[in-house]
């Protein structure tokens, strides 16, 4: 790809002002440097925001994702998982800019914008990929009738507050337990921060290749989170006695009504998302940071700026 066709995605939350402002620093430091900024075509908000400056769309009409270069993601993981949807089917890698609470995914803060413009249109970063998930559901007779892929987590869930959903959990076609639940959490070590985190589960170093599945409120004897393999098969069925319906939720994003009789498939899926890196910091020392831990008596020296 030549300069003169490089093409740089600017995906930002349009409903928050500071967002917004960076995104409009982002855009104009990209066609200063000659290049092509590109704003997805299902953004109204970003494109009324951004509309006295020049972009072109992605998608139909306007740039193929095969054709950008790097997205420059500004908001939470929110925003970034919206990103990764929009770019995974071309690997397209993602740089995010915290501008939310946590922002676990995210490489910089708000105030670190302009580094991030620069070492993105020099392209001076790493590329680091994460697990996603490839999730299948099943009906009574083992059709599939829907697929989806996740970069945090696949949840299976009761659908109505005041049921409980039972379930069946089967490992590598083996069968684990089956119990009464408000649902269960399969994640990837990247989503071991998320909702695997807020149930329980174990907190996953990102290097490291493994599944979470954590029941949520199960009513049984054995219902702890257990770790298992990268090329483990996971398989949640929804029992035929459940008198309700539950839901998959692919990151909290994408979801599909599962009745009894349901079977939710979990794997590894092939396509990983790509992080673009800025720097070289701990896992820990990112831990720490977003979680807000205290270290007070450590005795090592400090080069992190934490």
């Amino acid at each position: 790809m030549t300069d003169a066709t490089r093409n740089i995605l600017v995906v930002a939350h349009a409903l928050r002002e500071s967002t917004v402002a960076g995104a409009r620093r982002v855009v104009a430091a990209v066609h200063a440097a000659g290049l092509q900024p590109v704003v997805p075509s299902d953004d109204p908000e970003l494109a009324a925001a951004l509309g006295d400056l020049d972009t072109v769309v992605l998608g139909e009409g306007g740039v193929d994702v095969a054709d950008i270069e790097v997205a420059i993601v500004l908001g939470g993981d929110g925003t970034i998982l919206r990103a990764a949807e929009l770019v995974r089917a071309a690997s397209v890698p993602l740089l995010g800019v915290n501008m939310g609470h946590v922002g676990f995914l995210a490489e910089l803060e708000a105030d670190d914008v302009d580094e991030a413009i620069g070492r993105a249109l020099a392209r001076d970063y790493e590329i680091h990929e994460r697990m996603t998930l490839s999730v299948e559901v099943r009906d009574a007779d083992d059709g599939v009738v829907y697929s989806t892929w996740a970069l945090n987590e696949a949840t299976v869930e009761k659908a109505s507050r005041e049921r409980m959903l039972e379930v069946m959990i089967e490992i590598d076609d083996r069968p684990l337990s089956s119990f009464g639940c408000d649902g269960v959490v399969v994640a990837t070590p990247t989503g071991s921060t998320a909702y695997n985190f807020s149930a329980g589960g174990p907190v996953v170093w990102p290097e490291v290749q493994a599944l979470c599945l954590v029941p949520l409120s199960a009513h049984a004897l054995f219902a702890r989170p257990v770790v298992l393999g990268p090329d483990t098969s996971v398989s949640i069925d929804v029992l035929e006695r459940n008198q309700g319906l539950g839901v998959l939720w692919c990151d909290g994003r994408r979801s599909h009504d599962l009745p009894p009789g349901a079977r939710v498939v979990v794997r590894r899926s092939g396509r990983p998302v790509r992080l673009a890196r800025l720097h070289r910091s701990a896992f820990t020392d990112r831990l720490v940071r977003k979680f807000q831990l205290p270290i007070a008596g450590w005795r090592g020296v400090a080069e992190t700026g934490l």
